[in-house]
């Protein structure tokens, strides 16, 4: 009776350290979220844990957990999700953690931000519904532009210095920039995206946008496009003091290439 009593107490202990899961509805991205939390402990922190690896490091899963529980998606229409492909903090205090879920969608599953501020889990959305007819030639999940700037999607734009994310304001608000990111002003806040056709221009910061159409001769020369940019094409700072790369008035005009950061 004994050795009966003490395996049922020594289950109910082991159950009781085991780790713990929570599932946390995801709510859409606004303007007023503060991802720059400072922990006032330091195990008010999130964790990233690799629970599988495989041949490759996209092959990699992750979980995120707060203490010992396991923070879970739900975001329908999408499925609760608790495995991620992609897990990378946005802030040095290890508040806040973007991450892509992990499923047969691949690069076009769907992203969100976990937080924790003074104990209090949140899920952020960072996905938009989009009809753009080349959306799977145009979602790359998450493209590193420097180290400390991130793009999402084409639909958002993350600074890790002080954790900010801005949404990139779209050229047709139906779908996600069909185009591919291309150059940036030297602030780092205008975006610049080569598309069919043109460059689509979006200051990350006002939201104000220019679209500048290019020959069809110069998009067709990939490999001098860059190059013949920098020579015929000049940042111009408008009367809000947002940059936007316009065409030169004068093609003789001398252009310092550290304008250019791309």
């Amino acid at each position: 009776m004994k050795i009966t009593l003490y395996s049922l107490l020594l289950s109910v202990v082991l159950f009781g350290c085991g780790k713990s899961e929570k599932a946390y509805k995801a709510k859409p991205f606004t303007a007023s979220d503060d991802f720059n939390v400072f922990p006032k402990s330091k195990k008010n922190v999130l964790t990233i844990v690799k629970t599988d690896s495989g041949a490759v490091a996209a092959a990699d899963r992750f979980a995120i957990q707060y203490k010992d529980t396991t923070i879970i998606v739900d975001d329908a229409p999408n499925a609760a999700a608790q495995k991620f492909i992609v897990a990378s903090f946005i802030n040095t205090q290890k508040t806040a953690v973007l991450v892509q879920v992990a499923n047969e969608t691949g690069k076009m599953a769907p992203f969100y931000i976990i937080s924790v501020n003074d104990g209090k889990t949140e899920v952020v959305s960072l996905n938009k519904p989009s009809k753009g007819a080349e959306d799977k030639k145009y979602t790359n999940g998450l493209e590193e532009l420097t180290r400390s700037n991130i793009l999402v999607n084409n639909d958002f734009f993350i600074t890790t210095i002080n954790s900010r994310v801005y949404p990139i304001k779209r050229q047709n608000p139906d779908e996600r920039i069909q185009g591919k990111f291309f150059m940036y002003s030297s602030d780092k806040t205008t975006l610049a995206f080569l598309t069919a056709n043109s460059l689509y221009q979006v200051n990350t910061a006002t939201g104000e946008t220019f679209n500048l159409p290019l020959p069809a001769a110069l998009i067709n020369e990939p490999e001098t496009l860059v190059g013949n940019i920098q020579r015929d094409y000049t940042w111009v700072v408008n009367a809000n003091g947002t940059s936007f790369l316009k065409k030169n008035a004068d093609d003789d005009r001398i252009v310092d290439i550290k304008e250019f950061k791309h």
